[in-house]
């Protein structure tokens, strides 16, 4: 097994970018820190391309002669459960990575596991048993130890081999369309620069409140995305999503209203403090509109019987098509047509053709 190659200095980074053009398919994959901020924090870099696989100090190096490589079309970046990485790609460098070949969604589609990890994947198609010590590793301590270095150079060293053999397995089954479309759904900017508009999206529960409540907690939730992203702080450390609903539901008039409410702590900021109880104000006048969803109507008796038969039907399509019933159709996808809506995962792409006409042709 050869030695990962560490490159910490600009000038290696240029030559990596010279040497990388020549192939047509090279792993990547990312260490990076947001435990403590809101935008992920890039801090290694790793590429594996043919028999090498080299370790980018991210945290000393500029990029930038990469990206030509990130975007280019006639280099695949294969990427496992590519979301997180890309989006710690994006707010490092302002590029989307493309085009991807993103090895779990390849995994589930070929009749693998939907959401298996890299480690039991390298496991099952190579025999390859890979150590999981580091996995809590802070990225951002230097130096890192060779033990760190080589679980980081493992994340990339099998991904050619494991999307070679998956995409063989996908041609037999005529579904390397599947892939390539949910892939290139994962290439979309709008996935990494959210609208704070549609903040409200995170709360669970959210559409299960009064008209006057969830107008509150839809107008927090958009507060606390904007100053989250203004102050690069993880959301919870502004307000916790418990604290929102809290607060949606008391409608404090003051900052010393704000306090008494439970789960405010006496160190929550002051500034922060004042802003919120004026967003509050705001919504209690209708001056912010209320973007999230109107509270769901319960389904009926019938309503209930008919999201059991498209369970059944969905679990029997999956089972013909060899796959995870997740891949093909989410049980929230199943109430929302039982409840009347259309605008569903199922419906759209090569899920229509699979398992979105047959759930439609069950509803009647």
């Amino acid at each position: 097994m050869p030695d990962q190659i560490w490159i910490d200095r600009d000038d290696e980074i240029s030559a990596l970018a010279r040497k990388l053009e020549a192939h047509e398919r090279i792993g990547v994959d990312t260490e990076f820190l947001r435990e403590r901020t809101f935008f992920p924090k890039l801090c290694l870099l790793q590429i594996a391309a043919g028999e090498e696989v080299f370790c980018v100090d991210a945290m000393r190096c500029r990029l930038d002669p990469l990206l030509p490589l990130f975007t280019a079309g006639a280099t695949q970046k294969i990427i496992h459960a590519a979301r997180q990485d890309l989006e710690a790609l994006h707010f490092s460098t302002r590029r989307v990575v493309t085009p991807i070949f993103d090895t779990q969604i390849a995994a589930g589609c070929a009749g693998l596991k939907a959401q298996i990890g890299y480690a039991e994947l390298a496991g099952t198609l190579l025999g390859v048993h890979l150590a999981k010590e580091h996995t809590r590793t802070d990225w951002s301590r230097r130096p890192l130890t060779p033990e760190q270095l080589i679980y980081a150079a493992d994340d990339v060293r099998y991904l050619g081999d494991i999307a070679y053999l998956l995409s063989g397995r996908l041609r037999e089954l005529g579904r390397a369309p599947w892939v390539a479309e949910d892939c290139a759904a994962l290439e979309d900017a709008r996935l990494y620069e959210p609208n704070p508009e549609f903040a409200w999206e995170r709360l669970r529960g959210l559409a299960q409140l009064d008209p006057e409540p969830r107008a509150r907690a839809n107008a927090i939730a958009i507060w606390r995305e904007r100053l989250a992203r203004d102050r690069d702080l993880p959301r919870s450390w502004v307000l916790a999503d418990a604290s929102v609903f809290d607060v949606a539901h008391a409608n404090p008039a003051s900052a010393a209203a704000l306090y008494a409410v439970r789960g405010i702590a006496p160190t929550f900021n002051r500034q922060f403090a004042e802003s919120l109880v004026e967003v509050l104000a705001e919504a209690s006048r209708g001056a912010v509109a209320d973007s999230a969803p109107r509270q769901e109507a319960r389904p009926t008796d019938a309503q209930k019987a008919l999201l059991r038969r498209l369970v059944g039907v969905l679990d029997a399509r999956a089972a013909e098509l060899q796959v995870s019933a997740e891949i093909l159709a989410t049980r929230g996808d199943l109430r929302t047509l039982v409840l009347g809506g259309r605008d569903v995962h199922a419906l759209e792409g090569w899920r229509r053709a699979e398992i979105g006409e047959l759930l439609l042709s069950n509803l009647d």
